[in-house]
């Protein structure tokens, strides 16, 4: 890893990022492309602060985008999700690992029902007649900022892990099991195993 302060100080500008998402998406119903642009471009300077390999690590995070886009322009064709919504899941795609990301989508899901039951309930209740848009924007930008408060962001890419949360030292086993494997045991004093492994003795012997 090339450095922890600017690992975080890129997580923090997305988070940044995904607030401004959220404002411009309840304002204006809209997500800037350029706001998408700028977090996608920002993706490969955290592959390189991170240390992931270009194989299998960035080729991961690209496959995972390019299947993230195809399968929500579909939802985009049928008016399902909008194209500012698309592009942003697509550019998260490239910073978060298979695991968070999956989360992310959970998450989101949650968040996108409960802000939909909502405003659905408020358009009612004003007898309003028009056609309710849901900033989905500010359910993706909830579950992003959730995703990135919960998750140890420093060792997302760690080794050969193919973008799963993983921690290369200790190939095939979760983070948080590496560390728990290596925690110190109750009996870590080397005089305290000694006397222990050792017979007592009668006095006088």
């Amino acid at each position: 890893m090339q450095g922890t302060l600017i690992v975080y100080g890129l997580v923090g500008a997305l988070a940044i990022a995904l607030l401004i998402a959220a404002f411009t998406d309840i304002r204006r119903r809209q997500i800037d492309n350029w706001l998408n642009a700028a977090i996608a471009l920002g993706a490969p300077v955290f592959w390189w602060a991170t240390g992931l390999s270009m194989w299998p690590g960035v080729a991961w995070q690209l496959g995972l985008a390019l299947a993230t886009f195809v399968v929500l322009a579909g939802l985009f064709a049928i008016r399902a999700m909008g194209g500012g919504d698309v592009k942003l899941l697509t550019a998260l795609a490239l910073w978060l690992p298979a695991v968070l990301f999956v989360r992310l989508l959970l998450v989101m899901s949650i968040a996108g029902g409960v802000l939909t039951v909502g405003l659905g309930m408020w358009h009612i209740s004003r007898r309003q007649t028009s056609r309710l848009k849901i900033p989905y924007g500010v359910a993706i930008a909830v579950a992003g900022l959730w995703t990135l408060a919960s998750a140890d962001v420093a060792h997302w890419h760690d080794g050969r892990d193919w973008g799963l949360a993983w921690e290369g030292p200790n190939h095939g086993q979760p983070h948080i099991a590496f560390h728990y494997a290596n925690s110190p045991s109750k009996n870590t004093n080397p005089l305290a195993a000694g006397a222990q492994s050792q017979p007592h003795q009668p006095a006088g012997q």
